[in-house]
């Protein structure tokens, strides 16, 4: 009785040129990372050369006092940081109004073929002292934008 003896081949990957091709992108990424820009830097506008302009009647400013009560434009006890609903419920009675008027944004005037209500002016501006912690201003955040306005903008000059 002959006995044969079949070697098998067994498949063998050779690891070497992927460790390479691994290197390489490791020492690619190295390099490419500090270059990569680390904060985001904001363009503020330059101060306007002594003339006075008039606020748009449009314009909506939420003041943040100092003893965290809230303002709306002249209008005074709007609530405070803690509770924005009064805020919040005059802003959804102006933003109502504003639909029924047809108050526009002026950008979106010639714009008949976008929805109504896109083109109402709900753009609201946040004031408050540089002393307030952001905490306190991101809770007024999500009172007017609970409301419906859009866009928020915060308001950098006459900062206490």
């Amino acid at each position: 009785m002959a006995t044969t003896t079949t070697t098998e081949n067994k498949p063998f990957i050779n690891v070497t040129p992927l460790i390479d091709v691994l290197l390489v992108l490791l020492i690619i990424f190295m390099v490419a990372v500090p270059l990569k820009p680390s904060r985001f830097a904001a363009k503020l506008p330059a101060p306007p050369e002594d003339q006075i302009v008039e606020p748009n009647p449009k314009t909506l400013l939420v003041t943040i006092e100092l003893d965290r009560s809230l303002k709306l434009n002249s209008l005074t006890d709007m609530g405070s940081i803690d509770d924005t609903t009064k805020l919040s419920g005059v802003l959804v009675k102006l933003f109502h109004e504003r639909e029924v008027h047809h108050v526009y944004r002026d950008e979106m005037l010639t714009r008949p073929e976008l929805p109504e209500t896109s083109r109402i002016e709900r753009t609201v501006f946040i004031k408050a002292p540089r002393s307030r912690p952001y905490g306190d201003v991101a809770k007024v955040i999500d009172g007017i934008k609970g409301a419906g306005a859009n866009p928020i903008g915060l308001q950098v000059d006459n900062l206490n």
